[in-house]
């Protein structure tokens, strides 16, 4: 639990050390600008993109006038903000993806015994990650199934085009971060249990007296 407490410290003080911008930012849609990926990811920009990602979540949504697509009907407006709340929860996935495997370790190598303990508190932080992912998968699905209610079924919006077509996919079952984070669970729980052997094991190799 200890990994996991200061997982969490990080993440307070990255997100208070935010820098302030010249503007107010209160929309979803301001939020969501701030959102960047970067060619190299580091845990400092996921944490901040999962910063952003998580108050766009929060803010309300701006005017339909400064939506990313055209708004003319109530309608339309409906199915944009279940299309828009799907996206931004299947971006959080992503991220907490990415910082998974920054902690993640894919394999326990015999070496690697006299740290055993600092790799099984990375893999606690890393199950942390999956595990969330997992959480916010279980509210994108949700999402998903209210913009794919059949009222909407002939409703285009081509301005977020790609957000239908990842509701799409997860309707047909072609998108599903479930699988992926279920046998990365599986995975890292054999690693664990490989650390957690490895102590002994170790003990009992390096004391051996010669033959």
């Amino acid at each position: 639990m200890k990994a996991i407490f200061k997982f969490i410290l990080i993440l307070i003080l990255l997100s208070a050390a935010m820098p302030a911008n010249s503007y107010v930012v209160t929309y979803k849609e301001q939020f969501y600008r701030l959102f960047h990926l970067h060619y190299s990811q580091y845990p400092d920009d996921t944490i901040e993109n999962i910063y952003w990602l998580e108050q766009a979540i929060k803010a309300p949504f701006a005017n339909p006038l400064y939506a990313f697509t055209k708004i003319e009907t109530e309608l339309e407006w409906e199915k944009y903000r279940y299309l828009f709340n799907m996206h931004l929860h299947i971006k959080l996935i992503e991220q907490y993806l990415f910082l998974a495997n920054k902690w993640n370790k894919r394999e326990a190598y015999f070496y690697n015994a006299p740290w055993r303990d600092e790799n099984l508190d990375s893999l606690e932080i890393a199950e942390s990650c999956f595990r969330t992912a997992l959480f916010y998968w279980d509210e994108a699905v949700s999402w998903a199934q209210k913009a794919n209610e059949r009222r909407f079924r002939w409703l285009h919006l081509p301005g977020v085009q790609f957000w239908a077509d990842e509701a799409f996919r997860i309707e047909e079952g072609t998108l599903s971060y479930k699988r992926t984070i279920e046998r990365e669970l599986r995975m890292l729980q054999e690693v664990r249990d490989k650390f957690k052997e490895m102590e002994t094991w170790y003990h009992l190799r390096n004391t051996a007296e010669p033959n």
